[in-house]
């Protein structure tokens, strides 16, 4: 892998890793799904490959931050349910990762992300036309559990862009603010950190990258404060429309890059 330290990028281009970093800790304690900028932002400045190596140990530092706030909000059950179908995602995407070019990558990530977004606010319709809850209508709760698992274990892995997908599913089972910040914090804690053997092994991690990680590392913690006093002053819809904004920006960014 062509991995950049802090001498071989420009203080313009540091300062755009330093922003990105800062919107993970927002992302991460208020508006999930919204980190798909900061992806855009790191592989706009590093190699797309090489970007996901070293954002990964970026979001875990903001997992990190997201459970110490909210992990009085976990739902584990729905955690559960999702782990096995997440898992079989992962090593999808490591197997892509294996031959898959940049072009590839950003096209086959950006596709679905528009497609989940279109499909969550298809579905959110469809549930407010009949007044009924989203996950009482569609009955076809584990169906979708697997399938937004399997979805978003592959983009998790193949460029960390597994928030908005998951972000969607949180959503659409119902999830008010708390509980959907809770559940994601946990859920990808957990999977990035397990992410992290299969990305060292790919090259994507390495002593280069965590140089520049860890000179990133300290603004996520301004980002995650930032989070958590906007989230509270975010009422439900309008927190439900950023997060399905970001998503679709992200995608839209991912496919015109």
């Amino acid at each position: 892998m062509n991995t950049m330290t802090l001498w071989h990028i420009t203080p313009w281009e540091f300062a755009a890793l330093a922003a990105a970093a800062l919107l993970v800790g927002f992302s991460k304690t208020a508006v999930s799904g919204a980190n798909t900028v900061s992806l855009a932002i790191f592989a706009a400045v590093l190699p797309a490959r090489a970007s996901t190596g070293v954002l990964l140990p970026i979001l875990i530092v903001g997992d990190v931050l997201a459970v110490l706030t909210y992990r009085r909000h976990a739902h584990w059950p729905t955690l559960w349910r999702l782990f096995p179908a997440v898992a079989a995602g992962v090593v999808f995407g490591t197997l892509f990762l294996v031959w898959a070019d940049d072009g590839i990558v950003r096209t086959s990530i950006g596709a679905i992300l528009l497609l989940m977004a279109a499909v969550t606010v298809w579905r959110r319709r469809t549930a407010d036309r009949t007044g009924e809850p989203e996950a009482v209508a569609t009955r076809t709760g584990r169906i979708k559990a697997r399938s937004y698992g399997v979805l978003g274990g592959f983009t998790t892995m193949v460029a960390n862009a597994g928030g908005p997908v998951m972000s969607l599913y949180l959503l659409s089972a119902g999830f008010r603010k708390l509980g959907f910040l809770g559940t994601s914090a946990f859920f990808f804690l957990i999977v990035n950190v397990s992410k992290v053997p299969f990305s060292v092994g790919l090259g994507l991690i390495d002593g280069h990258s965590l140089l520049l990680d860890a000179a990133l590392a300290v603004f996520v913690v301004p980002g995650a404060l930032i989070g958590k006093w906007a989230v509270n002053r975010i009422n439900q819809r309008l927190f439900e429309q950023l997060v399905i904004a970001a998503t679709v920006v992200g995608g839209a960014q991912l496919l015109l890059r």
